[in-house]
């Protein structure tokens, strides 16, 4: 922790310019998912207000990526979208990632909240829950889906859980 407080102020709107720290980020700390700097570019050119940066002292410290898809329909790791489908009546979160240095702060819980608040107008929000953090995402009012998602999740590693979290109303 640097003892930087962390709030929702901190993320900002990601700009194309972003993009290489992100994927160098993504890359740090998701090395068993990979990404291409595509798939980045691509989510940023079809839903820009899902798409968050967290700036710090050296440059982009975090990222947050969101968008609508179709219910239970998330995409492949690694695939592109084409276009956020005319029927989307799920929002998902992609990813959520805060530098190991930036860890403890709160910044990944301000990022979830403002992602939540942008997917509000959808019946739900979903999310794939990787490397054990199912307890994380449940503090946020996420719950295993009960569909089976075996092939979808696969790529994702052992332990991926596809959760989602009903919206109020």
């Amino acid at each position: 922790m640097t003892g930087m407080e962390n709030n929702a102020e901190d993320w900002q709107q990601t700009e194309e310019d972003d993009l290489d720290a992100v994927l160098a980020l993504a890359d740090r700390c998701h090395p068993g998912l990979p990404e291409s700097r595509a798939v980045f570019a691509e989510r940023l050119a079809l839903y820009p207000q899902g798409c968050l940066v967290l700036r710090g002292p050296s440059g982009v410290d975090g990222y947050a990526i969101a968008h609508p898809i179709r219910r239970h329909q998330p995409p492949a790791l690694g695939s592109l979208l084409g276009a956020i489908a005319p029927d989307a009546d799920q929002f998902y979160i992609h990813d959520v990632v805060v530098a190991p240095e930036r860890r403890g702060g709160g910044a990944s819980t301000a990022a979830i909240l403002r992602l939540l608040a942008i997917g509000a107008d959808y019946p739900s929000v979903a999310l794939i829950s990787v490397y054990g953090t199912t307890g994380f995402w449940s503090r946020f009012g996420f719950r295993r889906a009960p569909e089976d998602m075996a092939g979808k999740l696969r790529p994702y590693g052992d332990g991926a859980v596809f959760m989602v979290r009903p919206n109020p109303g």
